[in-house]
């Protein structure tokens, strides 16, 4: 399911705040081994607060633009945090290999809006809808 991963810009994130109220948002990101994934967003975004409060995630990443019956998708357990500065190779390779933008450690690093973010996968599967269940990979 490399391939989905690979073929898609976007993942969706799902945190939870302390309370256990959930909430989802897509998020840009960057990986290179399909089991680290980076993105940068503002800490005081719903998702980073939740994040802060509780590490505990889910990630999918999916092609909406196909019809029903030939959806294919990644689901992916992980424990995120935000990471300093040092760790953003990845995101910067990424992105510019896309065409983005540079990101700095200054982009990343008070006063700036943005930090960076970090997840580990502890559980990954794939979902294809010919056999409508969740196999590990």
């Amino acid at each position: 399911m490399n391939d989905v991963i690979a073929a898609n810009r976007y993942m969706t994130l799902a945190t939870a705040d302390g309370r256990g109220v959930p909430w989802a948002s897509p998020v840009w990101f960057a990986t290179e081994d399909e089991h680290t994934f980076y993105w940068v967003s503002d800490p005081n975004a719903r998702h980073s607060r939740n994040i802060a409060e509780r590490p505990e995630i889910a990630l999918v990443i999916f092609d909406s633009t196909v019809v029903p019956g030939e959806a294919r998708a990644v689901y992916i357990a992980a424990r995120a945090e935000q990471v300093t500065p040092a760790e953003l190779g990845v995101f910067q390779r990424v992105s510019a290999a896309q065409g983005l933008d540079a990101w700095t450690e200054a982009s990343v690093s008070p006063p700036a809006r943005h930090r960076l973010y970090r997840a580990t996968a502890t559980e990954r599967y794939t979902l294809r809808d010919d056999i409508d269940e969740r196999t590990p990979f």
